[in-house]
C-alpha cells in the first residue's frame, strides 16, 4: 500500500471522516446477480476444484461524500472480511492457496486475467467486486492510472503468495481444505456467494 493510501486509511479509521458508518453501509450496497466463472488447473495455477470466481458488477455505490476505498473497507469489514489493503493488482499470475480473497474496485478500470493462462480476462471498473476462492489465479494486464483496489480476507485462513510450479504440488492439497467463509463479503450471511460455494 502506498504511503498516501496508508495515511488516508489511518486518518479515516481514527476520525471517521470520509468513511461510512455502520448505518450507511447498507445503503451503499446494490443487489446484483453473481457472475460465476470456473477454471481448470493449468499446471501452474491450480484454481479451485469446486468453487467459482464470483463477480458482482456495480455492486457498490461510491458517492463523492466518502472515500471510495473506505466504502469498500467498511462493507467488507461489516461482513467479517478484514486485514484489508489498498493498491493495484500484481502484473504477474499469482494465487493464494490457504485463504480466499475479495477485490473491490474503488477507482478506475483494469483488465484482469483470472484463472491463469487458460482463464478469462475481465474488464473491471469502480463499484465491481470479485470474490476469489483459494487457488484462483489473477493478474492485472492493464489498468487506468487511477486504478485502486481494496482487498480483504475472511477471518480463517493464512495469507500466502504462490507463483511457481514448485508451489503447485503443495497448493493442490491445501486449497480444498480452506473453509467456506461464513459471510459473503458484500451481502453477508445470506449472500449469493454461500450458495455458489457449496461443496459438490
Amino acid at each position: 500500500m502506498s504511503i498516501l493510501q496508508t495515511t488516508k486509511k489511518a486518518a479515516e479509521q481514527a476520525t471517521g471522516i470520509a468513511r461510512p458508518d455502520k448505518r450507511e453501509v447498507g445503503d451503499l450496497v446494490i443487489q446484483r446477480k453473481p457472475n460465476e466463472f470456473r477454471f481448470t488447473d493449468d499446471g501452474l495455477v491450480p484454481n479451485h476444484p469446486f468453487w467459482p470466481l464470483v463477480v458482482y458488477r456495480g455492486a457498490v455505490k461510491l458517492p463523492e461524500d466518502f472515500d471510495p476505498a473506505a466504502v469498500m473497507e467498511a462493507i467488507f469489514d461489516a461482513n467479517g472480511w478484514g486485514d484489508s489493503w489498498r493498491d493495484g493488482i500484481y502484473d504477474y499470475a499469482h494465487y493464494h492457496s490457504q485463504i480466499h480473497e475479495v477485490l473491490g474496485v474503488a477507482r478506475g478500470t483494469a483488465k484482469v486475467r483470472f484463472g491463469g493462462k487458460m482463464g478469462r480476462t475481465l474488464s473491471l471498473k469502480a463499484g465491481d467486486v470479485a470474490v476469489l476462492p483459494a487457488g484462483t489465479g489473477h493478474q492485472c494486464l492493464s489498468a487506468s492510472d487511477d486504478f485502486l483496489v481494496v482487498g480483504a480476507y475472511p477471518p480463517s485462513g493464512t495469507y500466502d503468495l504462490c507463483t511457481t510450479a514448485a508451489d503447485h504440488a503443495k497448493a493442490v492439497v491445501t486449497i480444498p481444505r480452506v473453509d467456506r467463509p461464513r459471510n459473503d463479503p458484500v451481502y453477508g450471511g445470506k449472500g449469493p456467494l454461500l450458495a455458489a460455494w457449496e461443496r459438490d
